[in-house]
């Protein structure tokens, strides 16, 4: 190389070894490639030997086997995902009604204060045990109307609340994640 190129502060500097491995790489590439170029700088091609054809051979069928099982091997963890997903889900959507009767229950007046405050805390654990799985509740009380979330059953007039507002809840909704696992049932007002 030229002193002058070696001034040159925009160049890459490059150590031995990368330029050994470079050359090995070539070497590599030379042996395997099945053109070669003439003196004229066109390309040529040239013969494989029946052990290159079977080594290039082999390699392409390695390549494939080895994408082939990096698919499989993503599309069974998605599944997985999924399927733990879907699971947790539908065990939720079952004790729902039980979380909704304890709500209920803890609403009504108690002369028993150890039975009222078993109650609560029994339904503390359950919320607990909802948390700890991902569930969390919707907001709804005073929220905007969102079709997506909410599942109007009644409209009414109220001045006191502004356009598409819920202003009841019937029946709290629940999400897992982003996953909706039953939309709230709730009354709006000022509907437009």
């Amino acid at each position: 190389m030229s002193e002058e190129l070696r001034d040159n502060p925009f160049e890459e500097e490059t150590s031995a070894e990368d330029t050994a491995s470079a050359a090995e790489e070539s070497d590599f590439l030379e042996e395997e490639a099945p053109f070669s170029e003439t003196d004229d700088g066109e390309p040529e091609i040239v013969e494989l030997t029946p052990e290159q054809q079977a080594m290039q051979e082999a390699n392409d069928k390695y390549m494939r086997l080895f994408a082939e099982f990096d698919n499989y091997r993503k599309r069974t963890a998605k599944e997985k995902t999924e399927s733990y997903q879907d699971a947790v889900a539908k065990t939720v959507l079952e004790l729902l009604p039980v979380v909704d009767n304890f709500e209920r229950a803890m609403a009504v007046a108690s002369a028993d204060e150890a039975f009222k405050n078993g109650m609560e805390k029994i339904y503390q654990q359950l919320c607990e045990t909802l948390k700890k799985l991902g569930v969390a509740e919707i907001p709804s009380m005073g929220e905007s109307f969102d079709p997506k979330v909410h599942n109007a059953i009644r409209q009414i007039e109220d001045e006191s609340f502004g356009e598409n507002i819920v202003c009841e809840v019937y029946q709290k909704g629940y999400r897992l994640g982003d996953r909706i696992i039953r939309h709230a049932m709730v009354s709006v007002a000022n509907c437009v």
